[in-house]
């Protein structure tokens, strides 16, 4: 039996010194609203944007501006978005989430047993890391791999679920032990998924001059030392090179930008507008910096940029699905989070759950003869 956690809230109070540890994964994603209402986006943007990861300015001055300005603008626009790729079962994120953290669990179950929860939890909106987190505890976790859903890190997002995680774990008197994956812009498995997601998509639609659009940040974060903008070359170049792409048949670009300030360029919606009027009138565009498709790749790019595109004279576009739950992207993960956990118990070649739930249960008679148990 898989044992993805999902939002199962923790089981009742008590700790029991006779319950074997286990080693658990938190599979985290930004986050979305509850709904597609102004309300519910209003509260899903005040904790997203009230980040100090996410925009880094002066907290007095910082907060004028969101209370006063944006939360009372951006909330209908946004929710309008959200409407238009809204599903029956919730925001494409959390669907996609949700089936990947499952498929995850399913495939960790076969490769080591019941032993490896899994539970999802947002930086953003529910589930919360916290209560994410509070499920694994409940599940008596002891050892814990933290994968956040993106490949290239920044601080203002990888950044932020540390930050969570970090606060959450300081409330519990048992700290387990703790692994975090930072980044897998580069790794082979992850590289050869886009790569042969794209080959897919061009065996059905015809290959395309390829743009890379990757979720934008304030140039000033590069500046500060942030990976982020070098990962995304290197994630576009890996791939390009896999497909046997020559210089000029490839483009990156960044989208997703607000504000008046400087984000990293190329600015995806002017790359396309201006190959629409130009010599690249026909275009696949993939965005391999979302695991899972979402808003910023379903309303965005899907919805407006495609339709810019068309209305300034660009003749075909077509987009690539993210990776989302896919066998391939599934199984990109668990080599990830098979590799991360090496040398823990239940992922050791010789490992004996039985002895070591026989050597565990004696600690308890231990613990039980000093008092430790009722």
């Amino acid at each position: 039996m898989q044992q993805y956690l999902g939002t199962t809230p923790p089981g009742p109070g008590g700790f029991q010194h006779d319950t074997r540890g286990r080693l658990g994964v938190l599979v985290v994603n930004l986050g979305t609203p509850g709904s597609p209402t102004p309300k519910d986006v209003r509260k899903f943007l005040a904790e997203f944007l009230w980040d100090p990861r996410v925009i880094e300015m002066s907290r007095p001055l910082w907060w004028l501006i969101l209370h006063g300005v944006i939360l009372r603008i951006r909330p209908r626009r946004s929710a309008h978005a959200y409407a238009q790729v809204w599903t029956p079962g919730g925001s494409p994120l959390m669907v996609y989430s949700r089936e990947l953290a499952d498929a995850l669990a399913g495939q960790l179950a076969r490769e080591f047993g019941d032993d490896v929860p899994v539970a999802l939890g947002m930086t953003y909106g529910n589930p919360s890391i916290e209560s994410a987190l509070a499920a694994l505890q409940a599940a008596n976790v002891r050892r814990l791999l933290v994968l956040p859903l993106y490949p290239q890190y920044s601080g203002s997002t990888s950044g932020s679920v540390f930050d969570l995680v970090s606060k959450a774990l300081s409330r519990w008197r048992w700290v387990p032990e703790v692994r975090f994956i930072g980044q897998y812009h580069d790794e082979r498995p992850y590289i050869d998924a886009v790569a042969a997601s794209i080959l897919e998509h061009w065996r059905s639609h015809g290959s395309k001059h390829l743009v890379f659009s990757f979720h934008g940040l304030p140039e000033r974060y590069l500046l500060s030392g942030d990976p982020y903008f070098c990962q995304c070359h290197k994630t576009a170049r890996l791939v390009a090179a896999s497909l046997g792409l020559q210089k000029g048949e490839w483009t990156v670009s960044f989208q997703s930008r607000v504000g008046r300030e400087a984000w990293l360029k190329p600015y995806t919606d002017v790359v396309l507008a201006e190959y629409a009027a130009g010599a690249h009138k026909r275009v696949t565009v993939v965005c391999p910096g979302f695991a899972t498709d979402c808003l910023e790749t379903l309303e965005e790019i899907v919805l407006r940029n495609r339709a810019d595109f068309l209305t300034r004279g660009g003749e075909a576009f077509d987009y690539v699905p993210a990776l989302n739950a896919s066998p391939a992207h599934v199984g990109t993960l668990t080599q990830l989070l098979v590799r991360h956990a090496q040398g823990w118990p239940e992922t050791s070649a010789n490992r004996d759950l039985a002895e070591l739930a026989r050597m565990e249960g004696l600690t308890a008679e231990r613990a039980r003869a000093l008092g430790a148990l009722g």
